[in-house]
């Protein structure tokens, strides 16, 4: 389908589906939900000293760049093992035009916007001394079967349920708290009931918290 470059309020980018009038990120500031919902709301409440994240979609590499953003910030303090998965990656081109490099003033960080969309898929690649990435092009329902160690902390980030129902049911939960760790939290900008309530389902001590800019709520679930 057709991705269109669009600006969001906070000045950064991110890619539209015309046909499906669906956004990467939030119209209301791609960079700000990223950093509200997947740090503040995430990485930040995760106290292991080697972090697991496992993401559900990959698509721009925004979450990814405010994450090791974050970990230079604090002195490269934790080990970060980051798993995104995608299946329909996006084109350099397009990653070109995003203008992420911008966003970020740590030029190390800078010199990652496109480079993350270089690196080879379904290999390990170190980014810097303690944080390393795999990129993984596969359907979300296929984590089942991939050799993951044991996740600390979830990045769902998928399409939203007008589009995407599925991903929002208690299967794909289900899917992916098999592999995340007793204590360990899924994040996600949603905070729909229904979402809600497949969690609870599944064991999971579900929170609402303050939304990203132009959202009032969001989810936190800590898996017991």
């Amino acid at each position: 389908m057709k991705r269109e470059l669009i600006s969001t309020s906070d000045g950064s980018k991110t890619l539209l589906i015309s046909e499906l009038k669906e956004t990467y990120h939030s119209k209301h500031g791609a960079l700000q939900e990223a950093n509200h919902v997947f740090i503040k709301n995430g990485l930040n409440l995760t106290n292991s000293y080697e972090i697991n994240i496992l993401e559900l979609g990959f698509g721009t590499g925004l979450n990814v760049l405010v994450t090791f953003d974050e970990y230079l910030r604090n002195d490269k303090n934790h080990v970060i093992n980051y798993f995104g998965v995608e299946k329909y990656p996006i084109f350099l081109q397009e990653a070109t035009e995003l203008s992420y490099s911008e966003l970020f003033p740590n030029p190390i960080v800078q010199n990652m916007s496109l480079k993350i969309h270089e690196t080879e898929w379904e290999k390990l690649v170190e980014l810097d001394v303690n944080f390393y990435l795999k990129k993984i092009k596969d359907d979300f329902f296929n984590i089942k079967n991939m050799d993951l160690p044991p996740v600390d902390l979830v990045y769902f980030d998928c399409f939203g349920a007008r589009v995407q129902p599925d991903l929002w049911e208690k299967e794909l939960f289900e899917i992916v708290a098999s592999k995340m760790k007793t204590g360990s939290l899924l994040t996600t900008y949603s905070s729909k009931g229904s979402v809600r309530r497949a969690l609870q389902e599944l064991g999971f001590e579900v929170e609402k918290k303050q939304g990203p800019p132009g959202k009032r709520e969001m989810i936190n679930a800590w898996k017991k």
